[in-house]
Parts: C-alpha cells; sequence; structure tokens
C-alpha cells in the first residue's frame, strides 16, 4: 500500500501525469534492459561499436539540447511533446529493420535527439501548467512513477532475454513502441497549457530586450552545469561502483542486483519526503547541500571497502550505496526547484535547454573520469570525486543568487507567480 500511496497523486492532473510517467519508463525500460543482446544479436555489431555509436549520438544530442530546447517556445511545449513522442513510437517500431553500423549510428542518433525535443517538451509542460507552490511536488511524484514503469519494464525485458529466442528479443522494441503509442495518446489528452503560459513562451524572440536568451543568464548557465556535476551520482551508481565492486572489494557479485533493488525502492517511496521544501531557491540551495554531504559521505564510505573482507565490505557497500541515493535524491529536489524558479517563465524552453546542458556534458565527463581515478587512485581518487561535487555545491550558491537577480533586471521574477493551477 505505500508504493501505491508513493505514486498516487493528491490532483487528476498529477495522477495522469504520473500514469503517463510510469507508461512511457515501462516502454524505455524494458528496451533498455535488453539493449546489448539486442545490438549485438539483432543489428549484428560488436561491443565496441555500440559504444562507439552512443558517444556520436551522444555528441549529436549535446550539439542539439540547446536548439531542440528553443523548439518548444516555438512551436509550443504540448505540441511538440505529442509530435516528438509519435515519432519516438515510429522509430522503435523500425529497430527490427535496422543492420550495419552506419545505421544504427544514423538511427540512435535521430532517436536521442527526438527523445531530447521530447523531454524539453514535456519539462516546459511541467513548469507552465502547474502552480508555483505544486511543480517541484508533482515532479517529485513523476519521478517516483517513472522508477514504478522502470521496474516494470526491466521485468518484461528480463523474460524476453530468458525466453532467449530470435522472435523474443525482437518483441522487446515492438513491445516499446506499442507502449509509446499509448503514451503518445495520453500526451494529446493532456489539459493545455492556459494560454498566459503559451503567450508567455511566444514573447521573447532571441532579439527582444525584453525576454533575453537564456545564455544571457550567466548565473542560470553556471548553476546548470554545477547541477551537471551534482548528477554525475548516476555515474557512482550505475558504472563506478559495480566496477568497484567487482575489481577491487571481495564482495560477490550477486550483491548488485540488491544494491539496484534498494536504490529502487528508495527512489519510489522516497522522492516525494526529499522534495519538501525545495519551492524556493533557499530550499533548493538546502537540498543541494545535503546532496553533496551524501556525495561526499558515500565516497568516504565506499573508498574503505579494499581494505575489508566478508560481510563488513557488503554492509559498507551497502550503506555507501544508500548514501548515493541519497544524493540522487535531494539532487533532483533542487533540480526541480531551480529550473521552477530561475527560469524566465517566457523563455521555459530556451532555459530548458542551457539547463540540459550540464545533464548532456555529465556521460561524456565523469564515467571515464570518475573510472579512471577510483579504479586507477583508488581512495586519492575517491577523495578528488568528492571534492568535485563539494565544488559544486559551493558554487551553486554564488550562481543560484546571480540567475536570481538576472531576472529582477528583465522583468522576470514575477512570472513564477502567475501561473493558474489546472486539474
Amino acid at each position: 500500500m505505500r508504493l501505491l500511496r508513493a505514486v498516487l497523486t493528491p490532483t487528476r492532473l498529477e495522477r495522469d501525469l504520473a500514469l503517463q510517467c510510469v507508461i512511457s519508463a515501462f516502454a524505455t525500460g524494458s528496451f533498455l534492459t535488453g539493449t546489448a543482446v539486442f545490438f549485438t544479436q539483432i543489428v549484428g555489431l560488436t561491443g565496441a561499436q555500440v559504444g562507439l555509436g552512443m558517444s556520436v549520438a551522444g555528441a549529436v544530442t549535446l550539439l542539439l539540447t540547446l536548439p531542440l530546447g528553443r523548439l518548444a517556445d516555438k512551436v509550443g511545449a504540448k505540441p511538440l511533446w505529442v509530435v516528438t513522442s509519435i515519432i519516438e513510437a515510429a522509430l522503435y517500431f523500425a529497430w527490427p529493420l535496422i543492420s550495419g553500423f552506419w545505421t544504427f549510428v544514423v538511427m540512435l542518433s535521430v532517436l536521442a535527439s527526438v527523445e531530447a525535443a521530447a523531454r524539453s517538451g514535456r519539462n516546459v509542460y511541467r513548469i507552465a501548467v502547474f502552480p508555483r507552490e505544486v511543480r517541484v511536488r508533482a515532479n517529485a511524484y513523476m519521478r517516483s512513477a517513472r522508477n514504478v514503469g522502470y521496474t516494470l519494464g526491466a521485468g518484461a525485458g528480463g523474460i524476453a532475454l530468458g525466453i532467449g529466442s530470435h522472435e523474443a528479443i525482437i518483441a522487446v522494441p515492438l513491445l516499446t513502441g506499442g507502449l509509446l503509442v499509448i503514451n503518445a495518446a495520453m500526451v494529446s489528452r493532456l489539459p493545455a497549457l492556459p494560454r498566459r503560459a503559451e503567450e508567455a513562451a511566444e514573447a521573447g524572440p532571441d532579439d527582444s530586450p525584453i525576454a533575453p536568451a537564456a545564455l544571457k543568464n550567466r548565473g542560470f548557465v553556471t548553476l546548470a552545469l554545477c547541477n551537471g556535476v551534482l548528477s554525475s551520482n548516476q555515474v557512482l551508481l550505475n558504472v563506478v561502483v559495480p566496477l568497484w565492486l567487482v575489481e577491487r572489494t571481495d564482495a560477490p557479485h550477486t550483491v548488485l542486483a540488491w544494491l539496484f533493488g534498494t536504490n529502487t525502492v528508495m527512489a519510489v517511496l522516497l522522492q516525494v519526503r526529499a522534495a519538501r521544501g525545495s519551492e524556493t531557491v533557499a530550499g533548493s540551495l538546502r537540498a543541494v547541500r545535503r546532496s553533496a554531504f551524501c556525495f561526499v559521505a558515500s565516497c568516504a564510505i565506499i573508498s574503505v571497502t579494499h581494505e575489508t573482507v566478508g560481510w563488513v565490505s557488503i554492509l559498507l557497500i551497502w550503506v555507501g550505496h544508500v548514501t548515493i541515493t541519497g544524493a540522487e535524491l535531494w539532487q533532483s529536489a533542487s533540480d526541480w526547484g531551480f529550473t521552477s524558479e530561475l527560469s524566465d517563465h517566457r523563455r521555459l524552453g530556451d532555459y530548458q535547454g542551457v539547463w540540459g546542458l550540464g545533464y548532456q556534458i555529465e556521460p561524456v565527463i565523469f564515467p571515464a573520469l570518475y573510472t579512471f581515478l577510483a579504479l586507477e587512485w583508488g581512495p586519492p581518487g575517491w577523495a578528488v570525486i568528492a571534492a568535485i561535487a563539494c565544488l559544486a555545491s559551493v558554487i551553486s550558491y554564488p550562481a543560484a543568487r546571480a540567475a536570481e537577480r538576472h531576472l529582477v533586471r528583465v522583468g522576470a521574477a514575477v512570472q513564477q507567480q502567475e501561473q493558474p493551477a489546472l486539474g
């Protein structure tokens, strides 16, 4: 029952969006579970080719993040979200037809770009459709719902991998495409944005002195990069700690399943609670401080496990994973507070594009950097990783205040207080 309460939200609109999140995450989670098998056995690639293709797609998305964000201001958040959701579904239906490295690279790059555009429209919609006091809570509920969906998707993908036949593996992207068709239909049925929100998004062309481009808000740009650094907790969760456990500790590999299970349960049950109080800039900065503290604590705890043995190693790695999850929960909370309070609501898409740059840079830099520091340097490397998080946390304070002052100068601060509630 507690699991249900974690994703059953107070208003109808929040419930509709939470259900949409479950369907969307179910779809993509089922495909992500079997990507390695699908790309190697069906598309016919080597592991090195898969990695190179993902890097190319990541670079393409990085270059397009800002213009795709601005697209939400040009065509409207909901129309962009609907159209890109339909295209995304069609692309997954096309996966079984893809063969060879270059078609794979093109397909993955197009898909990643479409997903980035959909994410921009979705995020702008979520900010604009809710009143100020509801935005952070609603996003927390939706993140909990997404974790439920990813869990269901992982189970479906796991069943297909368990069967292991050619037909079962091909069925995975078809299942994903079918679910994404349902997702697109659900998005199309969401309420239209309040008229004032749509007018605000159209009010500021690039050369308008009334609504300057997001890149001119240097505090916001800096804050976006700091958020990207703090979001590298995902690199620790999904890359560094698993490699550390396998190569530097005596803990059994089966512990990884318990670690990821703990992360999922915590994300579902505790995200809403962690987000409380992050509705203001001050509250978001407090969440940044808590996220950085958990980040540092995790680095300190896990760094000593190369010297421990048996159950001590298992317990410390588990505690370290719990603290990384804490860093994830509070970083997410601060993210929603900052984008709600420090975006010019006349250029929400533009601001979402800039904010997305931090997230796009994170997978380019930190997997290689953190893996090298942890596995090659050991405890000193973990200390450097912790110091990087601390630095990002410290810089976030003056950056957030500078972003606030910029909004006041350009007359945008009042925008955050004028959005009506829907649903």
